[in-house]
């Protein structure tokens, strides 16, 4: 088993999974491995597409008063949900972050696995989630969220990996190094260096998760598709589900 903290997830919200997952497919060259049926008794409805070993998560509500819904009204539906990370110990995070004046928003506790999410008013940009499960080395192990045989599902035909996350703030030190004492790693200038995915503060506005980095086997080929499919595609990017996707070789 791995100790070391590594992007597991990524959740985007939308209005209706369709067209977004079916878009993000037909895009991305992926595969939807799953749809957890434990998210209904959140009013929700998922699709988890397998990134190599990190899972992007595309999130519904199917009925009024949700947390994702008021997401939605809040942000008019701009910037990533949540950054889900697995670790080995997510109750020593989660004491980590209330020391620091970050809340707990929800514990999922169900054998072998166990999902801390922190508020997101208090992690800033996104919501934080750590996660662990049992006999799993994290990667391709077991991962209930995802389903029994997700890993089955993971294609490179188009997609090799997603290997960084963009989040916005007026001011990125301070975000880069809230976050950095969250997950437990420093920030280095205005990033955070995970094992497998690095996360990155720019300066803007808001304080969003604003987009993800994909490398790809023919980026030109991907903007098209995504041209194809009615984005509009600005210079090696084309938003979609709420961020911006970067392709790069």
């Amino acid at each position: 088993m791995t100790d070391a903290t590594r992007l597991r997830q990524i959740c985007l919200v939308v209005p209706h999974l369709e067209p977004v997952v079916g878009d993000i497919a037909a895009i991305m060259g992926l595969t939807v491995c799953y749809r957890d049926p434990n998210v209904a008794r959140y009013g929700l409805e998922n699709a988890l597409l397998p990134v190599d070993t990190i899972l992007l998560e595309v999130v519904a509500p199917f009925q009024g008063g949700t947390a994702a819904g008021r997401f939605i009204d809040k942000t008019g539906g701009r910037g990533g949900y949540m950054a889900i990370l697995s670790c080995a110990d997510p109750r020593e995070r989660q004491k980590n972050a209330e020391a620091i004046g970050v809340r707990t928003s929800h514990v999922i506790d169900r054998a072998p696995y166990l999902g801390v999410q922190l508020h997101p008013r208090d992690c800033r940009a996104a919501f934080i989630e750590f996660n662990h499960t049992a006999n799993s080395d994290n990667i391709r192990g077991p991962y209930p969220p995802a389903g029994p045989d997700w890993h089955t599902a993971i294609r490179d035909d188009v997609t090799l990996a997603l290997t960084e996350v963009t989040l916005t703030s007026p001011d990125p030190r301070g975000l880069a190094d809230h976050w950095g004492r969250i997950i437990g790693i420093p920030a280095s200038g205005s990033g955070i260096d995970l094992v497998n995915c690095s996360i990155k503060v720019v300066e803007g506005e808001n304080e969003i998760m604003s987009g993800l980095t994909f490398r790809v086997r023919d980026p030109a080929a991907v903007l098209r598709a995504a041209q194809a499919r009615g984005h509009a595609v600005t210079a090696e990017s084309f938003r979609l589900g709420g961020v911006d996707f970067h392709i790069t070789a």
